[in-house]
């Protein structure tokens, strides 16, 4: 075997700590090559929010798909298969190893498994485009439909509210790409050894407690400053992925008075307690996947290390 089949996956739950260990790698192993697997690391101006690592080390350790479209745009999971597929191709090509890191577990997913199917439902987005861009009028739906996918628009009726919704809701989630389009398009899995990791919680208080801490360092930080900024642009509003993420989506709404400061805090800790429980049960499914906890990252050195020893 040589380095060009190697490809390593670190996995895990938000504040988790993945960014920090990743770099660490990144000093103990020069041929590796990192790549975020994070869909709001990919939104310029979204940094103290995300935690995004700081400029001096993503320049120092080049950290690719991060900083790589604006706010305004929708960046859906087939933007991010074909961006990441080509910079392994790219890392590889170079004799390095591609180390993929974050915690959007769909683009893992999607890398492993490949996909022929339609993006996740997103009940927020289909939830603001029933009730403020069609107003809850099914006609107003369906001419939405008919003019982003004629062909799929003949083979449904207007009166089948859920199906038409949904194949407008896949539209505005997949960036611009229609039902119809998506079902023609198949994207194979990756053709390369992987090794993957699952960094998990050896405590999950801890985490919780974590979670809290980092979100006050990121008030402490600025956040509301950053949100603010990104407020002042005309094209961008909740509904949004970029801003609709969570922390900024409640820091608008305080900032529209939606929201009192305490809540915005509260909501922005609850829904992340509730993300990392969903990223912790996709974990718990997975297959072929090594876990560490999170207080014994140094086994997850010794296992790359052994990796790299009998492959190379």
């Amino acid at each position: 075997m040589n380095n060009q089949s190697i490809v390593l996956f670190l996995m895990g739950p938000t504040a988790i700590g993945k960014s920090k260990l990743s770099l660490q790698i990144k000093k103990i192993f020069p041929k590796v090559e990192l790549l975020s697997v994070d869909s709001k690391l990919v939104y310029q101006g979204l940094d103290i929010g995300t935690d995004k690592p700081t400029s001096k080390d993503l320049q120092k350790y080049g950290y690719r798909l991060v900083n790589i479209v604006k706010p305004q745009i929708i960046y859906s999971a087939i933007d991010f298969y074909k961006d990441a597929t080509k910079e392994i191709k790219n890392i590889l090509k170079f004799g390095k190893i591609p180390l993929l890191v974050g915690g959007t577990m769909l683009y893992f997913k999607i890398l492993l498994n490949g996909f022929a199917s339609l993006p996740p439902s997103n009940p927020d987005i289909r939830n603001y485009i029933y009730t403020n861009i069609c107003f809850k009028k099914k006609k107003r739906l369906f001419d939405i439909l008919k003019k982003i996918d004629p062909v799929y628009s003949k083979k449904i009726h207007m009166n089948d509210v859920k199906r038409v919704l949904r194949a407008v809701e896949i539209f505005f989630v997949s960036g611009g790409q229609s039902r119809s389009q998506l079902i023609q398009s198949v994207h194979k899995k990756l053709p390369y050894k992987i090794f993957q990791f699952g960094l998990i919680p050896h405590d999950k208080s801890v985490l919780y407690t974590n979670i809290v801490q980092r979100f006050h360092h990121m008030l402490d930080s600025g956040l509301e400053e950053e949100v603010r900024a990104l407020y002042k642009q005309q094209d961008l509003n909740i509904s949004l992925p970029s801003i609709n993420s969570i922390g900024y989506k409640q820091m608008w709404l305080y900032i529209q008075n939606k929201y009192s400061y305490q809540d915005m805090i509260n909501h922005t800790i609850k829904s992340t307690v509730k993300l990392v429980k969903h990223q912790l049960t996709w974990l718990k499914k997975w297959t072929n996947i090594t876990y560490i906890y999170d207080n014994q990252k140094y086994l997850l050195i010794k296992k790359i290390q052994n990796i790299l020893k009998n492959n190379f």
